[in-house]
């Protein structure tokens, strides 16, 4: 409940604080092109780091692996993306420290070390198990020629 309230009111204050602060300092254009610019930086990165993440997931999936690692780190991704949008200083510091490789896989690792965190994967053929913490490595179950059924179906409406 405070963080809600934090995010919904003081942030946004903070936010605009800080810019009037640093826009008293170093004047309004200048203010503007630094915000521009960390704006394009992060833009960058959220880019590169996009293809990176979504290149080493697609290895891992055609070595037949569970890429949790890499769609959490999507998730980072995606949410520092938004975080860009936001015109300000503490956003975009925040977005861009999400979107450094290093500091986001140990803010990764350290929400999966939690005990309120686990990862669970489910799905068709070769995706079953269970993952939990950083136990990101143990492949797909790999179907034997046992598992298949044949039969038919309809669907009805």
């Amino acid at each position: 409940m405070r963080l809600g309230f934090f995010l919904l009111v003081l942030f946004p204050i903070t936010e605009l604080m800080i810019l009037i602060k640093v826009g008293g300092l170093i004047g309004v254009l200048p203010t503007i092109a630094l915000i521009f610019f960390t704006a394009s930086a992060g833009l960058f990165l959220l880019r590169q780091e996009g293809f990176s993440t979504l290149m080493r997931a697609q290895q891992k999936m055609s070595s037949g692996e569970v890429p949790a690692m890499e769609m959490m780190e999507g998730l980072v991704i995606a949410f520092c993306g938004a975080l860009l949008l936001a015109p300000g200083f503490i956003s975009d510091t925040v977005a861009l420290c999400g979107l450094i490789p290093p500091i986001r896989r140990k803010l990764i690792r350290r929400m999966t070390s939690s005990s309120r965190f686990q990862v669970y994967t489910s799905g068709g053929v070769g995706m079953g198990g269970q993952f939990r913490g950083n136990d990101f490595r143990q492949p797909f179950a790999q179907p034997s020629s046992d598992d298949a059924i044949d039969g038919e179906f309809r669907r009805e409406e």
